[in-house]
């Protein structure tokens, strides 16, 4: 679970800004709260509103940031490559700031770095409570020594293990996290006690997925319990969505003549045969023609595909196949987010997707949330969204704490503020004052009077 995300000159984000998913005072809805770890919660929802251009995006490419930098790493002497803000020559100077809040393997933990296009200067994960914080790494490339594992070390008590940890540390170049250098040389199989540090990459690896619209070509990797039947999970959601599909079909087809480039059929198969990873199975669809495909693993770990159709009835018996590009967009929409639904109720996932209402009826977005909310009180997923999709402002569905708003001060930097910052009744409907624009977050239109490219027509 993502607790607390905070953010400082990175893309539209001038000053610090904190997005915070620890609940407020409410007492509603109790169970759109996480389990509690060492007195700590987390809301296992969030909507984020606001006008175009505002930074929703930019707060979802931030949380994708520090998973890529970890994850994939950086190579020696390139850039690392982001945006810090730009309309203030001054923060041009300044280092950037990124840190997570996070929950996981019922633990929290404060992980962040502040950086520059050139380099790390600080790194440090922290073990946090409700009242207190144990240190487990520091890192500051202004100190004598650069890296304080003091904390590992002690739990490390043979010299070939602390040597191989400080190895690693002096071997971490200036642009590249410690943890990515933990993940890739394999200290893990080296060092007997870093649970720690193999707990948070765990969390950026197998629990943090982020979606944007756009989206093609992404493995969305998705587990599946061993005796689930794949083909009833989608005909049985294509038929709650209202789709009009009748049915799945999958056709084994040459996982080597599918046309998926070469790089991501490898970086996926990769992430499902590697140890680390908790998948079994991607959906994948081709930019070209919209084939969709899913990648099994197989039990004796080798990877299969097979290819979708959607049947429908014909009339007069039988079935007609179809391939998803004579779907509907919605439909094919709907098909992108069945996996999500699967991990989301496997738990101890967290999804951020950018314009999930993309191509979907409002009423179908409305009953997605209400199904997953309605369902959530065992689960400990989470559901971060940004979204324009009004409808879903409502507290009949959402606790204020739930809801949040993005939007551009005077200087054209992105700010962040909650639903719960206002003074205002639990049964109040908010739908309608946001859109006048109590709440901020919407578009302020110039006076069309004004307008001199547009002919005059009296």
């Amino acid at each position: 679970m993502l607790i607390r995300f905070t953010i400082e000159n990175f893309l539209s984000f001038k000053d610090r800004e904190v997005f915070s998913l620890i609940p407020g005072k409410g007492t509603l809805k109790s169970h759109h709260k996480s389990k509690s770890i060492k007195g700590t919660s987390a809301l296992k929802t969030a909507v984020v509103y606001g006008a175009n251009a505002s930074g929703k995006s930019n707060l979802i490419k931030a949380i994708e940031f520090g998973k890529e930098l970890i994850l994939k790493g950086n190579k020696a002497e390139q850039p690392i490559k982001y945006s810090n803000f730009k309309l203030d020559k001054k923060q041009l100077k300044h280092n950037s700031r990124i840190e997570y809040e996070i929950q996981h393997k019922d633990k929290n933990y404060a992980y962040g770095f502040i950086f520059n296009s050139k380099e790390i200067i600080e790194e440090w994960l922290y073990e946090i409570s409700k009242k207190s914080e144990k240190k487990i790494f520091t890192r500051d490339k202004n100190r004598t020594k650069e890296f304080d594992l003091e904390a590992i070390l002690s739990k490390n008590k043979k010299t070939e293990e602390k040597q191989f940890l400080e190895f690693t540390a002096k071997g971490t170049q200036k642009n590249q996290l410690f943890l990515s250098e933990i993940r890739t040389r394999k200290v893990k199989e080296n060092v007997s006690n870093i649970d720690d540090l193999i707990n948070v990459i765990d969390w950026f690896q197998n629990a943090l997925t982020v979606i944007y619209p756009n989206s093609k070509n992404v493995g969305k990797k998705f587990e599946l319990l061993e005796d689930t039947d794949l083909n009833k999970v989608f005909t049985e959601m294509l038929g709650y969505f209202d789709t009009g599909i009748d049915g799945i079909e999958f056709k084994e087809v040459d996982i080597e003549k599918i046309d998926i480039p070469s790089e991501i059929l490898k970086d996926i198969e990769n992430d499902l045969v590697g140890d680390k990873s908790e998948k079994t199975n991607a959906f994948i669809s081709n930019i070209q023609d919209d084939k969709y495909y899913v990648i099994s693993l197989n039990k004796d770990r080798s990877i299969r595909a097979q290819l979708l159709k959607t049947k429908h009835k014909i009339s007069g018996g039988g079935y007609e196949l179809f391939d998803l590009r004579d779907e509907s967009d919605g439909t094919r929409r709907i098909m992108d987010l069945i996996p999500l639904i699967i991990d989301f109720f496997k738990g101890n996932n967290v999804f951020v997707i950018d314009e999930m209402e993309r191509s979907l009826h409002p009423n179908l977005i409305y009953d997605l949330f209400d199904f997953f909310l309605s369902k959530c009180k065992n689960v400990n997923s989470q559901f971060i969204v940004a979204s324009h999709e009004s409808t879903l402002l409502t507290q009949k569905l959402l606790r204020k704490d739930e809801i949040w708003f993005v939007v551009k001060d005077k200087s054209g930097a992105s700010r962040l503020h909650s639903l719960e910052d206002y003074s205002i009744r639990f049964d109040k409907e908010v739908r309608r004052d946001y859109l006048l624009g109590r709440y901020k977050g919407v578009p302020k239109f110039g006076n069309r009077d004004n307008l001199t490219v547009i002919p005059q027509i009296n």
